[in-house]
């Protein structure tokens, strides 16, 4: 009773900091109540999806779904966070380092506690659709083991998404490993997308009877296991169920003990500093030791060098950059080799409007450091400009690499001109909604070890103003795009002109709006 009663403290905690974090903020209200809205409509597509081969009765297409749905569920729940949402960090283990709590008790605590999130919620809801399918083809037997089979991938995707984490965060002791394991997983991160339309690609080329012994296989995996129970039922394989829950326990208690033994190193945090590296002074001056030989000497270019040391040397903002490159070369690349070259060409310009999320919480990765731009008086659009500008320096070679290499995979080459051009024009118009937004939307990071943690939990409610820019920046490019295919001539300097217009009259809002914000920027971005 008193170990129950423990464990919903964990529970009753993460609602306290959540509602805390929410008190007095109507931003934070306004995007948690969005973010709450995006997992309802999550709920009703997977759990649409889940039940329509029920509804058609057809087992068939279940018995290929579903593995394949379990499959996409689980890696989503251990990857799509470090993409775009962030990890909670609301219960940080290294909080209850004092604490007298044995270590299964905080386990179960921060499990149960991370049951209780929208995320889960929200997973356990779109999966009750097998639940529909299995009675509908098999009756309450198929939905008793549809049910189970639900609940046992619940489990699984919070126990493995926990435990990945922990043992992520322990072995981020030295400089030199965080920034290799934040690059490695960004680069495993930003794959997953790629891979999955290559794999559809692949799939809709091959025969079914292929796709239905894939999907067989996947179906006895820890990750496809637990969402086919039901149809193993409904088919008349109820001997398979207790094998596969087996498959599923056995996988959660091995990851359990793994996050046992990683644990207590993430609640002990980083490790400090090892010894500075030695050598000869440098006696020149401060400001021009941090300018690059071709910057401008004066204070956008302080500022702009400044920003560029931070994009390649800062964990969070690195990851950042892999991640878009990632997604910049190789979603372009996987849709031709999925869909015909030309697919390719298409789907380039959506390059441009991912590029610009990076800055979406461009104040957050400072956090109070930006004090010291506020006490120096930077104004606000030499803030902007000097920002935008650091991040273009990565960006516009990114997009140059990704119109060359799209041409000639489409066998285009005649297109490159006006593939970089509507790349373009989607960068220009991304950063025109971001810039704006990264005023006003600002939140803070924690100071942790981890590069893609979140602070106070909401990570759907935090993202979305960045999945809102990259929305819009495609719509707002859509006549560039539609004028380069018409007459691809037009494309580099309509793009041009069209991108660069609307990233000026972006930055002029968002300088006027930080003029005005800064103190209550500071306030935001700063960890408490």
């Amino acid at each position: 009773m008193a170990l129950t009663r423990t464990i919903w403290s964990f529970v009753r905690l993460k609602s306290r900091i959540t509602g805390n974090s929410l008190r007095g903020r109507p931003a934070r209200v306004v995007m948690f109540v969005l973010g709450a809205l995006a997992a309802c409509g999550f709920v009703v597509v997977g759990y649409s999806t889940f039940a329509v081969p029920g509804l058609l009765g057809r087992p068939e297409i279940a018995e290929v779904l579903f593995p394949f749905g379990g499959v996409v569920l689980v890696l989503g729940w251990l990857f799509l966070p470090l993409l775009f949402f962030g990890v909670d960090n609301t219960l940080d283990p290294a909080q209850f380092a004092l604490l007298p709590l044995r270590r299964p008790t905080l386990i179960a605590g921060l499990a149960v506690a991370a049951l209780a999130g929208l995320p889960a919620l929200a997973t356990f809801a779109a999966t009750l659709g097998t639940v529909h399918t299995a009675a509908r083809l098999g009756g309450p037997a198929a939905a008793f083991a549809g049910l189970l089979g639900a609940l046992s991938g619940l489990a699984l995707c919070v126990v493995l998404s926990r435990a990945v984490i922990s043992a992520f965060a322990t072995a981020l002791r030295s400089r030199r490993a965080r920034d290799l394991a934040t690059i490695l997983l960004a680069v495993v991160a930003a794959s997953i997308g790629p891979l999955e339309l290559t794999l559809l690609g692949l799939l809709d080329k091959a025969d079914w009877a292929s796709v239905q012994a894939i999907a067989e296989v996947a179906g006895w995996t820890p990750l496809g296991a637990p969402y086919s129970m039901g149809l193993d039922v409904a088919a008349g394989r109820a001997w398979a169920v207790p094998i596969k829950l087996l498959i599923v326990l056995a996988t959660v208690t091995g990851l359990l003990l793994w996050w046992g033994r990683t644990l207590e190193q993430a609640m002990a945090g980083a490790s400090g500093a090892g010894p500075g590296r030695t050598g000869s002074a440098d006696t020149r001056a401060p400001v021009t030791q941090l300018l690059f030989r071709w910057s401008p000497r004066n204070r956008f270019g302080a500022l702009t060098a400044r920003e560029v040391r931070y994009w390649w040397r800062e964990t969070r903002r690195r990851a950042a950059l892999v991640t878009l490159a990632m997604a910049g070369v190789f979603l372009p690349l996987s849709t031709a080799f999925a869909g015909g070259g030309v697919g390719a060409t298409g789907f380039a310009f959506m390059v441009g409007a991912i590029a610009p999320i990076g800055l979406a919480n461009q104040f957050g990765y400072e956090g109070s450091a930006y004090a010291t731009n506020l006490a120096t008086g930077v104004p606000g659009r030499l803030e902007v400009h000097s920002r935008a500008a650091a991040h273009a320096l990565f960006t516009v070679p990114l997009l140059v690499l990704v119109a060359i290499v799209t041409g000639l995979v489409a066998g285009r080459p005649e297109a490159i001109v006006a593939q970089f051009g509507t790349m373009l024009a989607t960068y220009g118009v991304g950063l025109a909604l971001v810039l704006p937004i990264s005023v006003r939307a600002a939140y803070a990071l924690p100071d942790t070890t981890g590069p893609f943690a979140l602070s106070s939990g909401g990570g759907i409610g935090k993202a979305l103003p960045g999945l809102a820019a990259l929305a819009g920046a495609m719509f707002g490019a859509l006549p560039v795009v539609l004028l380069a295919w018409r007459w691809p001539w037009l494309g580099l300097p309509v793009g041009l002109v069209y991108g660069g217009a609307a990233y000026l009259l972006g930055a002029h809002l968002a300088a006027s709006m930080l003029d005005r914000r800064m103190p209550e920027v500071l306030a935001a971005v700063t960890p408490r």
